[in-house]
């Protein structure tokens, strides 16, 4: 399995890209199926908080749902297809499609938790080990 260490950045534009090519799949092959796009969120975001390095951690929850709704122009109705169709489309979008927002986040967020936690109990026994 490849282990990227992305910046904060380069996390954010991962997760955005990689949300938009699955827009763009979705609607190909699904017929731009909400659920769809929300059920290829999560490990997306899993992806972007285990591949974000440990100096960026805390950006991983951030960008998440940014890219989500970045996303959400491939896969959202457009309406009578003005911008102001579009733009109500995604907002229709985001609020029918909270549930796998913030689930997505959330699983975002206790991953970049867990990796924390675990940097500081390293760091700690670094610390306290005797010199040799």
């Amino acid at each position: 399995m490849p282990n990227p260490r992305l910046t904060g950045l380069g996390s954010g534009l991962f997760c955005a890209a990689v949300m938009v090519l699955l827009g763009y799949l979705d609607d190909l092959l699904f017929g731009a199926s909400l659920t769809v796009y929300g059920v290829l969120f999560v490990p997306v975001s899993l992806l972007t908080a285990v591949w974000v390095r440990r100096g960026d951690l805390l950006t991983a929850p951030v960008v998440v749902p940014i890219a989500f709704a970045v996303g959400l122009v491939t896969v959202a109705e457009t309406g009578d297809g003005g911008v102001g169709g579009r733009l109500m489309g995604i907002v229709t979008a985001l609020a029918t499609e909270a549930g796998w927002l913030y689930g997505g986040t959330l699983v975002a967020g206790v991953t970049v938790l867990v990796r924390r936690i675990r940097l500081v109990r390293r760091r700690a026994a670094a610390r306290n080990r005797p010199p040799v």
